[in-house]
């Protein structure tokens, strides 16, 4: 069996060495180098070309964020950066870095952890991500991988959808998500009339500054969802957030936070959020499943075309990981299959009644 080959990029030797030893200690990982400033790093990722970088945010010479755009750009390679970063500036770095390709986000340990539980996750971690064949980023990927999915088929049980009523839309999103967001927000126009209501799977160490580094993104306001909240009307377009630990659901004009169980061992999850959509607005909502591993959504959204919403799930050639939106296709619940630089223009054009 192959070893996955892993590059650890640290300053402090003293957090390097424990990386490394962890790692090391697995029978499946091979450490191939080391490096303690970002320029190094970048030297050693174009020559070893490692399956997966360990990174930190906060470096000599050149920082973590200048490093991860630079790998992406010129020798992708799934990266997992492991941060200690705590203040606002920071961590807003950290999300920029997701935005940059970064694959996850594992904090430091602070040396209180028992039971081997941060040394398991690390291993674990880098292992799911070494399956993870990632995309040029900022350049876009030419072509798409494997063969072409077919149409979207008719599907049993489905209304016809209608045009210019629609109260809401969903979007659920997990690994690759920071950087399908932040184009999404960015490329939504002024005055985008319908809330957006958001799943997407990310720690909950930097979950809170996601919500203000998105929000400072776009002309649109994005916040965490309270529970009890009304549904905004449409014409106050915003995005609420299902907050870390809580599924999001729709249910008699209210936002609602649960502790239900976890769904696909996801919490929020959003087949929850999506199933909430369908039952409380049926045609009235239109609902975006983007990159992702797992299967998330996909039952969720089917049901949203079934009840005659309009669905869109992103295409596996803008997809950093194609599994959610290929789950959705395959069950036929995507009524349209779009690039992600298409998916703002399309949920534009179905906001004002227009065909997309």
């Amino acid at each position: 069996m192959t070893k996955i080959r892993v590059l650890v990029i640290e300053d402090s030797l003293t957090a390097r060495k424990r990386i490394l030893a962890v790692l090391a200690s697995d029978p499946d990982i091979e450490i191939v180098g080391e490096a303690d400033n970002g320029k190094r790093g970048i030297e050693l990722c174009q020559a070893l070309r490692p399956d997966v970088v360990t990174l930190d945010m906060i470096l000599p010479v050149m920082s973590g964020l200048a490093a991860t755009e630079f790998i992406m750009a010129y020798c992708p390679t799934p990266i997992l950066i492991v941060s200690a970063s705590t203040n606002r500036g920071e961590l807003f770095k950290t999300c920029e870095a997701l935005a940059a390709g970064a694959l996850d986000v594992l904090d430091k340990p602070l040396g209180n952890e028992v039971d081997d539980i941060w040394e398991q996750q690390l291993v674990v971690t880098v292992k799911r991500l070494a399956r993870i064949k990632v995309i040029t980023h900022p350049r876009a990927r030419l072509g798409a991988l494997g063969q072409p999915y077919p149409a979207p088929g008719p599907q049993q049980g489905l209304v016809l959808p209608r045009t210019g009523h629609l109260r809401a839309v969903a979007i659920g999103v997990s690994t690759g998500g920071p950087a399908a967001l932040s184009e999404i927000m960015r490329s939504l126009p002024h005055g985008f009339p319908l809330p957006i209501l958001l799943v997407i799977h990310i720690g909950q160490l930097f979950a809170p500054a996601f919500a203000d580094w998105l929000d400072g993104l776009s002309s649109i306001s994005v916040s965490y969802a309270s529970d009890g909240d009304p549904l905004p009307p449409c014409g106050e377009g915003k995005v609420l957030m299902a907050p870390p630990d809580a599924h999001l659901v729709l249910r008699q004009g209210k936002l609602r936070l649960t502790q239900d169980p976890e769904r696909h061992s996801c919490r929020p999850s959003v087949d929850v959020l999506f199933e909430s959509m369908a039952q409380e607005l049926g045609a009235d909502c239109v609902a975006c499943l983007l990159t992702g591993m797992g299967s998330d959504g996909a039952e969720g959204l089917l049901a949203i075309r079934r009840a005659g919403g309009r669905t869109i799930a992103q295409d596996e050639a803008s997809s950093v990981v194609f599994g959610m939106p290929r789950e959705a296709i395959l069950l036929g619940a995507a009524e349209q299959v779009l690039p992600l630089h298409e998916i703002a223009p399309a949920l534009a054009a179905l906001a004002s009644g227009r065909p997309s």
